[in-house]
């Protein structure tokens, strides 16, 4: 069965016929005590949540988180948002899908990303910290999961192969960084920024296309289980300095920043500091990037407001140019999941 039309294209009075994701299900009750179902679907363009007020008992059964269905039903405006107006959702035979329509990904290839990422390790010069990034990068069963993972739920590079195509962008920033400012220690500082966000392979799971926190990410966070990891795997390398250890982990303790955005403590190194700077900069330039990628006109324009960013922007959208993303590995099977 092919799919017709994306998210991204719908517009208000839009009559949909076609398949989707099921992202969330929540079922509620009108004043009268009459049942009720709200979906959020999805599609690798974005996401579109709507009622479905007809028929809701009978229809949850359908609607099954992480399931293609084919909904029929129209496109309205509620509260300023899009929304779908859901008239019927029926199931749909999984083999019959093609499930790279369903799953945003990385418009950058996976395989040439993985090749830079491995290029950039054999230049740094600290061996205890290129044994460490070995450890992680080349041979493990990290190193499959890191290739797909995304690197969050929402917000920046939530999407298939973002946490790689994230990390690889700060530390290729680090290393330019490293060279024009005097007295940083280049070898450190890309190892911070290549393990940065490692904790995001157990903070989160992704099953079905879903992303979302597993029991320890949300007891701990991303922040403590890198630390944790990265001290596991230096305990298997002979000798390594637990100095060295120190500074790795405050690395990614402090990657945020400040204690309120969620770091356990504030940078207190020179690359501990920039660190912070640059993983900032990365996410909220991608989020940037995403706004621009749906603009339609490359004429700059004032968005709606970005409750992430707190404020509006003023944004021209990219040239117009045929994409080719790679087609989602990790999703080639419907019981598949990347963690």
């Amino acid at each position: 069965m092919v799919k017709k039309i994306f998210v991204s294209s719908l517009q208000e009075g839009d009559l949909v016929d076609d398949l989707f994701l099921v992202k969330s299900v929540k079922m509620g009750e009108t004043r009268a005590g009459k049942p009720y179902l709200v979906l959020t679907l999805m599609d690798k363009s974005g996401e579109l949540s709507g009622p479905v007020w007809e028929n809701a008992t009978s229809l949850k059964d359908v609607c099954v988180v992480g399931e293609v269905v084919h909904c029929q039903g129209s496109v309205q405006v509620y509260r300023d948002q899009l929304q779908l107006k859901i008239d019927d959702v029926k199931s749909v035979v999984a083999e019959v899908v093609e499930l790279g329509d369903f799953f945003p990904t990385s418009l950058k290839s996976r395989e040439e990303m993985a090749i830079e990422l491995q290029q950039l390790i054999r230049t740094v010069k600290d061996p205890f910290l290129k044994k460490l990034l070995g450890a992680f990068f080349i041979k493990s069963d990290w190193w499959p999961r890191f290739k797909d993972a995304p690197a969050a739920k929402g917000i920046h590079h939530a999407y298939i192969g973002g946490l790689m195509e994230h990390s690889l962008s700060v530390g290729k920033v680090a290393d330019f960084l490293a060279s024009h400012y005097e007295g940083v220690d280049r070898s450190l500082l890309i190892t911070g920024a290549l393990l940065h966000d490692i904790g995001k392979l157990e903070e989160l799971k992704m099953e079905c296309g879903i992303v979302d926190y597993t029991v320890q990410g949300r007891l701990k966070g991303h922040l403590v289980i890198g630390s944790e990891m990265v001290g596991r795997v230096a305990e298997k390398i002979r000798d390594f300095p637990q100095e060295l250890l120190g500074q790795v982990q405050h690395l990614i303790l402090s990657h945020h920043g400040r204690q309120e955005f969620g770091s356990p403590t504030v940078p207190m190194t020179v690359e501990a500091f920039m660190l912070s700077f640059l993983d900032d900069l990365d996410a909220k330039m991608n989020i940037i990037e995403q706004l621009r990628r749906k603009m339609e006109k490359e004429e700059l324009s004032w968005t709606d407001y970005q409750r992430s960013l707190e404020r509006y922007l003023y944004l021209g959208g990219f040239e117009k140019k045929p994409e080719t993303p790679a087609e989602p590995d990790c999703a080639a099977s419907r019981q598949g999941t990347l963690f």
